[in-house]
């Protein structure tokens, strides 16, 4: 990627703003040393990187990186000889610490939604707990080697407390007594060289002996270690000599163990180091409000809705952006200080970003190609030092440029060919455009020319495109128009700050007619296309409320079909409940009949019992409490098959497949999926109606030995009984019996009147006592 390019586009003020989102040092030295890659594969991975850690910013806030170090000159001294201190041990315990949290954390993420990458590198993380302990066990938060580092250390710390109280205690006594108040200075213990003293007044230095370890700045008060007090000092001087060889062996141990995890250790910091820097991109990303671009190798740039990223977004203006399909090269004319170079510059830094592995600021569904070298040659730079003016500096740069400039090339000119003669450079930007776009690569050039407003419509491949001006307000709208050339608005401008109309009118006189011609397309078009954005909007809008209106209402049938049925069901299962209570009370009952028939207390027939049972089970409700499943069919739907959706019990027609296992399917107004398996045909659009054929049925065709028409209305009861006769001829059977009850007699006497005309019939009789007596009719055929 071109230095100068980078340094253009501020590529450097983009990674200044990352820095502010690392962790550590680690993630703050990657940060960097960030370049843009060339490579497609590795974008693509740099990508996916960020939109992982992006993810886990999004639903858990942060991940558990504070408290990491840069470890590694640490675990080099600890392995040529040197004695690590105990804040090196305790940044090392931390890191240690950081990177068993990162790990289980991953993991418990990783559990819920999948982030692979991440998941990767924690997964490589080496688990150093015995290290972390031994290192804490030993020092605490501050850096300081605890008493519990070993047992020595704790005996020798309470031998040299009791001997320092036993000093204070000394010298208390001391600065206590009568005649201490005219001798000392202040009646106060101090410390000087590791030794307690006490502030001794000059005068007085002989009274208290021992030794003189100081004096104040004006030389009256000597700090004196009295001579009662040398020997205990002495013994204190000695014990802290033997912590001290004792807090270095300590040391030294610990160092050791870091030595012999250094590979472990090592990779834990390079893990650690890879992490921060995604996150830090991840929170970058956030700030600016970014998203995740797609990524190809076409050299293809769609951006929606995008913005720079270095200009605050309450201020900034968003734009779309397209390059690469169906043209290849933007020109941006229009009048200066309207946003070109801003829009240059977006596009660039997009371009670098992308290619960073860093979110872009613009919408979802934005489109980034990966390019082998970004050109820019923007801004109106002067080289003092080559006695260069501004045109030979931007010509010095766009000479280089075309040197090397390819089909995998974006190439950004601003103000092509500005900073000499307006017809001359006019004809330079033309040609170097054509150069430029002969070598096939992507291009955006602003100019201010009017020469180059045509450009767009005599060469393949180009577009034109401007930056939109209020006349109204006297300003830019800072809104790039893809297909619409800049055009002049000095008169109008003239015109409202107050110009004379003859003025002017001299003025437009002075211009060609074709010119005049021009700007008042480029006027109509602008006029049209604002139109255009007006109704395009309106009906998006429309559009938005219709689709919110159609789910709306889509999620309301379901509901209401949800709730109907779930209604039905415990409807039905209360019934239920009802009717199995009833059941279980009557077989209490019958157990009792049964009981006393045994006994020979009533005569209770068999057949009573059945038939009161019966009954009882025909009165209750068939529950449909298990989910309804499609009958096997080997039918193949086909569009315009009639069918029932079981999830709602409704009837359907189907529209069209949709995927392997589900359907599109009509249901009233409404258009919903439906998977295959809840669907049952029930008949084809056209449905070829046949007369069945006649079914001729043998004596091994089943009937029962028993009609039961109790229940039944009169006409049906008859037509029931008119076809069992005939089945149980066909069946061979010399005799039925017809169930009709007693109840008020009709039934009984309309059924034995139908059996005496009727052909097949021998005779009929009323059952006997135990056939059930009046309530049956026993019929002999012929």
């Amino acid at each position: 990627m071109q230095e100068r390019a980078l340094k253009t586009l501020e590529f450097d003020k983009i990674i200044s703003q990352l820095l502010e989102h690392v962790s550590s040092s680690l993630g703050m030295a990657k940060a960097t040393e960030l370049m843009p890659s060339t490579n497609y594969e590795e974008v693509v991975q740099w990508q996916e990187e960020t939109d992982e850690a992006a993810k886990v910013v999004r639903m858990r806030g942060n991940i558990p990186l504070s408290g990491i170090h840069d470890i590694r000159p640490h675990v080099k001294r600890s392995t040529i000889g040197g004695m690590l201190s105990p804040i090196e041990l305790n940044q090392i315990a931390s890191t240690v610490h950081v990177s068993r949290q990162i790990k289980r954390f991953t993991e418990e993420f990783h559990h819920d939604e999948p982030i692979p990458i991440l998941f990767g590198l924690a997964e490589q993380i080496i688990v150093l707990a015995e290290v972390e302990e031994e290192i804490k066990m030993a020092i605490d938060e501050q850096g300081s080697v605890m008493d519990s580092a070993s047992e020595a250390l704790r005996a020798l710390r309470n031998q040299l407390r009791r001997n320092e109280s036993k000093v204070r205690e000394k010298l208390e006594s001391m600065i206590r007594s009568s005649s201490a108040a005219k001798m000392l200075s202040d009646t106060i213990i101090t410390i000087r060289n590791d030794r307690y003293v006490i502030p001794v007044k000059q005068e007085y230095r002989g009274h208290y002996g021992g030794i003189i370890h100081d004096q104040s700045a004006s030389g009256q008060t000597l700090f004196i270690e009295p001579q009662s007090v040398v020997t205990l000092n002495n013994e204190l001087s000695g014990i802290r000599v033997k912590e001290q060889q004792e807090i270095d062996r300590i040391l030294a141990q610990l160092t050791v163990l870091v030595a012999e995890h250094r590979e472990e250790l090592l990779s834990i910091v390079e893990i650690l180091k890879d992490i921060d820097f995604m996150f830090a991109k991840a929170k970058y990303g956030q700030r600016i409000k970014g998203t995740k671009p797609k990524i190809n190798n076409e050299r293809r740039i769609n951006l929606f809705k995008a913005r720079h990223p270095l200009i605050p977004l309450d201020q900034v203006v968003a734009n779309d952006v397209a390059l690469g399909d169906s043209y290849s090269a933007i020109v941006i004319t229009g009048p200066n200080t309207g946003g070109k170079t801003v829009t240059l510059k977006t596009v660039g830094l997009c371009t670098l970003m992308a290619q960073a592995g860093l979110q872009i600021p613009a919408l979802d569904e934005s489109e980034m190609g990966v390019f082998e070298a970004v050109y820019a040659d923007i801004g109106d730079e002067q080289s003092i030092e080559q006695s260069l003016s501004t045109f030979s500096s931007h010509m010095v740069n766009i000479v280089s440029i075309l040197e090397d400039v390819n089909s995998n090339s974006l190439v950004l000119f601003d103000e092509l060919g500005a900073g000499t003669d307006p017809q001359e450079g006019a004809a330079l930007a033309i040609s170097i455009l054509d150069e430029v776009n002969k070598q096939g690569a992507r291009v955006i050039a602003t100019t201010h020319y009017p020469e180059l407003k045509a450009y767009g419509y005599n060469r393949e491949g180009v577009v034109n495109a401007s930056v939109e001006f209020d006349v109204e307000t006297l300003s830019p709208t800072y809104r790039l128009l893809i297909g619409v050339p800049g055009r002049s608005n000095a008169f109008e401008i003239s015109k409202r700050l107050g110009l004379k109309e003859d003025v002017i009118d001299t003025a437009r006189s002075h211009v060609s007619d074709e010119t005049n011609k021009i700007e008042n397309m480029i006027a109509s078009l602008e006029e049209s296309r604002r139109a255009a954005e007006i109704e395009h909007k309106e009906a998006a809008e429309l559009l938005k409320q219709a689709d919110m209106l159609h789910r709306d209402l889509q999620k309301q049938v379901m509901e209401y079909y949800e709730k109907k049925e779930a209604l039905e069901e415990k409807a039905k299962k209360k019934a239920a409940d009802i009717v199995e209570n009833a059941r279980a009370e009557a077989e209490t009952v019958i157990s009792d009949l049964r009981k006393m028939q045994l006994e020979k207390r009533a005569e209770i027939k068999e057949h009573e019992l059945i038939d009161a049972r019966k009954r009882l089970e025909d009165a209750a409700p068939k529950t449909a409490i298990k989910r309804k499943e499609a009958a096997k069919t080997s039918h193949e739907f086909q569009p315009g098959d009639e069918v029932k959706v079981l999830t709602f019990d409704q009837k359907g027609q189907l529209i069209e497949r949709v995927s392997a296992k589900e359907w599109q399917v009509q249901i009233g107004i409404m258009k919903m999926k439906v998977k295959e398996r809840d669907l049952e045909f029930i008949k084809a659009p056209k449905v070829v109606e046949t007369k069945p054929l006649a079914t001729i049925r043998g004596k091994d065709f089943h009937v029962s030995l028993e009609l039961d028409l109790r229940g039944e209305r009169y006409e049906n009861a008859l037509a029931r009984v008119e076809k069992y006769i005939d089945d149980s001829l066909l069946a061979g059977y010399p005799r039925v019996s017809i169930i009709h009850g007693k109840g008020t007699g009709a039934l009984r006497t309309g059924v034995q009147e139908y059996l005496k005309n009727h052909r097949s019939v021998k005779s009929i009789r009323f059952g006997e006592a135990g056939e059930g007596g009046s309530g049956v009719t026993v019929v002999e055929l012929r």
